[in-house]
């Protein structure tokens, strides 16, 4: 087995790991961090007036975003969901309560509406990425689709803050103390748990 594959195979492992970890969650353990989340989420920086934030729809047991669209869009901002599109890339269509969606091939809900109401990632303010594992330098262990990485990876040479902001989010039993970066991994800015808001720092 060569390096690469012993990596990719230590890594699917870890996603098996942590999956399994999430789904022990108890059905009130979810509801309470989901609404712990808020107050965390609510500390980035410009997330109270940024005009466009994109989140995503919970599946598979991820941590939901579900009290935030109201929010959002009484302060008059508007939400965002992901939308798969061609190329294993990500575009962001708008989204409020009770809009309807449709299941893509992965199962997951998007938001019904014309190709020209969507918009392209850099053209966000602040996006919650969903993940399965982190650490505090900001590497992500997503699910090895390669969606988000594709999608943002303009912002993977960037030397400081640019838009837009990406805010990976879970629960804090999520956090590893080190994540092996890849080639093609682009860095979180912040990471959001139930228990607090991480600024990512660049590993020295």
């Amino acid at each position: 087995m060569t390096r690469a594959s012993a990596t990719a195979t230590a890594r699917d492992a870890l996603r098996r790991d942590l999956r399994a970890q999430r789904a022990a969650l108890s059905a009130g353990e979810r509801v309470a961090a989901a609404q712990a989340l808020v107050a965390q989420i609510e500390r980035i920086p410009g997330f109270l007036t940024a005009p466009r934030i994109a989140g995503y729809w919970a599946t598979d047991g991820e941590l939901p975003l579900a009290a935030l669209p109201g929010g959002v869009h009484a302060r008059g901002q508007h939400w965002y969901l992901p939308v798969v599109r061609p190329h294993r890339q990500l575009w962001f269509a708008p989204w409020q309560v009770g809009a309807p969606l449709a299941t893509n091939r992965f199962g997951i809900p998007e938001p019904v509406c014309a190709a020209e109401q969507m918009v392209p990632a850099p053209e966000l303010d602040i996006v919650l990425v969903p993940l399965l594992g982190f650490d505090r330098h900001g590497h992500r262990l997503g699910f090895g689709g390669g969606y988000y990485d594709r999608s943002f990876a303009f912002l993977r040479e960037r030397a400081a803050a640019a838009r837009p902001l990406l805010v990976g989010i879970g629960y804090a039993l999520q956090e590893l103390p080190a994540l092996a970066a890849q080639a093609w991994d682009v860095r979180l800015d912040y990471v959001a748990t139930e228990r607090e808001l991480i600024r990512c720092a660049a590993a020295g």
